[in-house]
């Protein structure tokens, strides 16, 4: 189980909508996340070179075999890191939570 521990990359709420829906899962497209989000390209890149950064989250491409060009399909998927650090989040926004009166 994580420890509890509030971390600000991950609270910013697209990442951490990002971060829930790749906890749970190998990995996604970008474009499914993307449309599961809502947001742009640009948006979404934002967010994911944030996360890539931070070591949370892993990028990948590959070719698609629904594709018959050469673009390729770019997969995310949480790291052990990143899915440590999404946890020891929703622990610690639940340890808020359990404090409120």
């Amino acid at each position: 189980m994580a420890e509890a521990r509030f971390d600000e990359l991950v609270h910013a709420p697209l990442r951490l909508r990002i971060c829930g829906l790749l906890r749970h899962v190998a990995g996604l497209s970008f474009a499914r996340l993307r449309d599961s989000l809502g947001v742009s390209d640009a948006t979404l890149s934002k967010h994911v070179k944030a996360l890539v950064g931070a070591g949370y989250l892993e990028s990948r491409k590959s070719a698609s075999p629904m594709r018959d060009d050469s673009r390729r399909v770019v997969w995310l998927s949480l790291t052990g890191e990143g899915r440590r650090a999404f946890d020891g989040h929703v622990r610690a926004l639940e340890e808020i939570v359990g404090a409120a009166p």
